[in-house]
């Protein structure tokens, strides 16, 4: 699926990309004729596709074994039950797992295994919410990626040389929406279920006739990893490193696919916020939520940590390379990876990547299963879309 900045030229005329339709409803009349091209659809395109964003453009428009408990080291710093716990967060205890690739499902850049050591740190419970980030706004002013007009000439950096400038009409304040297409598709072009909505932003996830009320304890999403730096600072934390995400998903555990285990995320009852039914067209929601779920809906995992699957993507602090664990794969290990030095994307070669964990509600197993501990996903820094928040530490 090498699609990346082409779609906009090449696949899709590049000033049809504001596509001002509202968030459709995944769950669409079936006929037979859809039912019998599903299974050729998912088969053909499937085992190419590397997540449910992945070559998204940047801000221009658009095997399993049985679990054993790591030993965790004795860390005097703090502990999650401590007097001075810091409101909303858990302890993270030090230790060391081998960080990559657990299951059938995982794809190139989550190989090899390899070993890991992090010290301890403070972890978010949850996901940043909606109202913790406008009270960042409240007292700051401010304003987030998704609601500033795009810079051509940080922009064309991105792109390939002699790209033409495209209208003013089209550099308008916008970010990514889900939209359903109406029909079984071919899951090898991201251009059929994401849109260009102008405004479009934290406060109006769907577009401008959307609102956040009623949702203040969801997570907060359209966060472009700027702005999920910028709260960060301002809450006196910072991001995680893709290690320290991934220690903690696994909830001192080693060998498990999922933060809670082994057990498939649709075996018995709902672990996580994700896509049931048949993506990107529809959605049974069995588990109630169509897009993003409240906060802490569903069960913790070892260490205490909501959502470490599902309902949102979370940015890390590291650069995204392809072949970043080949480099880091010692024989004794490496303590407190914090990525690359340089970020590089085969796929999209002139757009820096910064990495995202742990999937969203639009994850599916027949599509990404990106709520598995070791999947990784990448976006440019730039970028927001209506499932991509973040969480921090301390």
């Amino acid at each position: 699926m090498k699609q990346g900045l082409k779609f906009l030229y090449h696949v899709l005329p590049a000033y049809s990309l504001l596509l001002l339709a509202a968030c459709q409803s995944g769950q669409k009349t079936e006929t037979a004729e859809a039912e019998k091209n599903t299974a050729s659809l998912v088969a053909t395109t499937a085992n190419d596709t590397l997540s449910c964003h992945s070559t998204i453009p940047s801000r221009f428009p658009l095997q399993q074994t049985t679990a054993q408990t790591v030993s965790v080291a004795n860390d005097k710093a703090g502990s999650a039950n401590g007097e001075d716990s810091p409101k909303g967060m858990v302890w993270i205890p030090a230790g060391s797992f081998q960080m990559g690739a657990d299951s059938k499902d995982a794809r190139k850049d989550e190989f090899p295994k390899h070993k890991v050591s992090v010290d301890g740190f403070w972890m978010d419970e949850h996901e940043v919410t909606n109202a913790q980030f406008a009270e960042f706004v409240k007292a700051t002013g401010y304003q987030t990626t998704a609601e500033r007009k795009p810079d051509w000439e940080e922009l064309k950096k991105q792109l390939p040389p002699g790209t033409p400038k495209p209208s003013e009409d089209v550099l308008v304040a916008s970010s990514l929406v889900f939209t359903a297409p109406s029909q079984p598709v071919a899951l090898n072009n991201v251009a059929q279920w994401w849109s260009w909505v102008a405004g479009a932003d934290w406060r109006h996830p769907e577009g401008p006739h959307s609102s956040i009320k009623g949702k203040e304890q969801h997570p907060v999403v359209h966060i472009s990893w700027d702005d999920a730096v910028a709260y960060a600072k301002w809450a006196g934390k910072r991001l995680p490193t893709e290690a320290e995400w991934e220690w903690a998903a696994r909830g001192g555990k080693e060998n498990t696919v999922y933060p809670w285990g082994n057990e498939g995320v649709e075996v018995g009852s709902f672990k996580a916020n994700t896509w049931q039914g048949r993506f990107p067209d529809q959605n049974t929601v069995k588990d109630q939520f169509y897009t993003t779920a409240p906060v802490k809906t569903f069960k913790p995992n070892n260490f205490g940590l909501y959502d470490m699957a599902g309902n949102v993507w979370e940015w890390c602090s590291d650069y995204y390379r392809a072949d970043y664990y080949q480099t880091v794969n010692k024989p004794d290990g490496v303590k407190n990876p914090k990525g690359p030095a340089q970020s590089y994307d085969p796929e999209e070669p002139t757009v820096p990547k910064r990495v995202q964990r742990g999937g969203s509600y639009l994850c599916h197993d027949s599509y990404c299963s990106s709520y598995r501990n070791s999947a990784r996903m990448k976006s440019s820094p730039d970028t927001g879309l209506s499932h991509t928040g973040f969480r921090c530490v301390y």
